[in-house]
């Protein structure tokens, strides 16, 4: 029989968790399955899972479908209630080997254990998972799952628990495996990134983590940091993204609004004033530097000033790169029991957002021509600078090489090289 099919849905740390189920099942000889590895951001997302589901049955008839992921966590009874599912796995029993050694000896259980979902807030670690990358060039791992906070929009603690971090040896054994696999840059990515070590003896920080990867692994190129909270970056980060030039100058950050009341009512532990000075601090100590955000439109009760003050973020705090979200309500959720903005002004506002962006985006790009910069190639007429912007080139390049080339000029949002 063939080897089973993965979809995946969602975030980075749900593809890099599929590179591990897809190792586990092989070593389990599962065969013949599909697997589904939902996301549940939004509603939407849940939606299109269900939908994938569907299609899936009807692409691979006879194959069983097994799902797992943020949405089968949260809500097991939905898929379980689907005649196309076959099993239902939670967020910590998909990492699991012996769930995969259960299902590779044959599908055909009692009903009884077709749905295997526990209570993730009941996990105390997170297990690592050394697998040997994702992507041809690019590789993400993971150092920390889960999250302490209790955002009032947000269902994802729901489905992955409280904060668990890899310890930092864990980490750079990983780092120098993808290093020996040729990997020349490696994502740092996980649920609430900067909380990571808070669980750890000494309660180190992520600063002290990145600046350990970087001591620990010198032949190591290029290291990224995935979304961070910019409330909680700590001095020894800020101290490497100033001083250390492996460390890209690129940073992802937990906006999600720039209004004070709308950010209270998110309870977010920042406010307008502070992230637009650790904007400015940041890239005071590394001018180079691109900033990208999440961002909410059509939150509860945010009114078209309200409004206002998070489209004028994105140049007060000089964003480039924007993932801009409809407020999704989800059930359960603060958020969700608070008054609605119409769905039709969420959408026109989310556009607004997104057209401030690619505005954004164009002026950053065309800044960037004439300029010399450091390409990792990840085709071969494609890369991305260490600031993260796309490349295209005139010729073809070898693969997953470093290469310093001159920007000639943009083209369809990428930079032409």
């Amino acid at each position: 029989m063939s080897a089973p099919v993965f979809h995946t849905h969602g975030c980075r740390l749900n593809a890099y968790e599929t590179e591990a189920m897809r190792a586990l099942a092989a070593e389990a000889g599962l065969a013949g399955a599909v697997v589904v590895n939902t996301c549940a951001v939004t509603a939407e997302a849940v939606a299109k899972a269900r939908q994938d589901i569907r299609r899936l049955a009807r692409e691979h008839p006879g194959a069983p479908i097994v799902v797992t992921g943020c949405a089968a966590q949260t809500e097991p009874e939905t898929f379980a209630a689907m005649p196309e599912v076959a099993r239902v796995l939670g967020n910590a029993e998909k990492m699991e080997p012996a769930t995969w050694a259960r299902l590779g000896a044959g599908l055909r259980l009692p009903d009884t254990e077709r749905v295997r979902v526990n209570d993730v807030f009941a996990l105390r670690d997170t297990a690592p998972h050394l697998i040997d990358g994702f992507g041809r060039h690019r590789a993400f791992v993971q150092v920390q799952n889960g999250c302490d906070h209790r955002c009032t929009f947000c269902i994802i603690p729901f489905a992955r628990g409280n904060s668990r971090s890899v310890p930092a040896g864990v980490v750079v054994d990983q780092i120098r495996r993808l290093l020996d696999r040729g990997f020349l840059e490696v994502v740092l990515t996980g649920v609430d990134l900067t909380s990571w070590g808070a669980d750890l003896p000494g309660a180190p920080r992520l600063g002290d983590l990145v600046r350990r990867i970087l001591r620990l692994v010198p032949d190591l190129p290029r290291l990224r940091i995935s979304s961070i909270d910019s409330i909680e970056a700590d001095p020894a980060l800020m101290d490497c993204l100033a001083a250390e030039p492996r460390l890209m100058p690129h940073l992802h950050l937990s906006l999600q609004a720039g209004d004070d009341l709308i950010l209270k009512r998110m309870k977010r532990r920042h406010m307008r004033d502070d992230a637009i000075r650790f904007c400015e601090a940041a890239r005071a100590l590394r001018p180079d530097l691109a900033l990208g955000a999440d961002l909410i439109a059509g939150f509860p009760t945010e009114t078209d000033a309200m409004f206002e003050n998070t489209l004028a973020l994105v140049a007060d705090c000089g964003l480039t790169f924007l993932h801009v979200f409809p407020y999704s309500a989800r059930r359960g959720t603060p958020a969700a029991r608070m008054p609605q903005v119409p769905g039709r002004v969420r959408r026109e506002r989310a556009a607004r957002l997104r057209a401030a962006g690619e505005a954004a985006l164009a002026a950053h790009l065309k800044a960037q021509v004439g300029r010399a910069h450091r390409i990792l190639t990840e085709g071969p007429r494609t890369g991305r600078t260490e600031g993260f912007a796309e490349v295209v080139f005139g010729s073809d390049q070898p693969e997953g090489v470093i290469v310093e080339a001159v920007v000639r000029g943009v083209a369809g949002g990428r930079l032409a090289a």
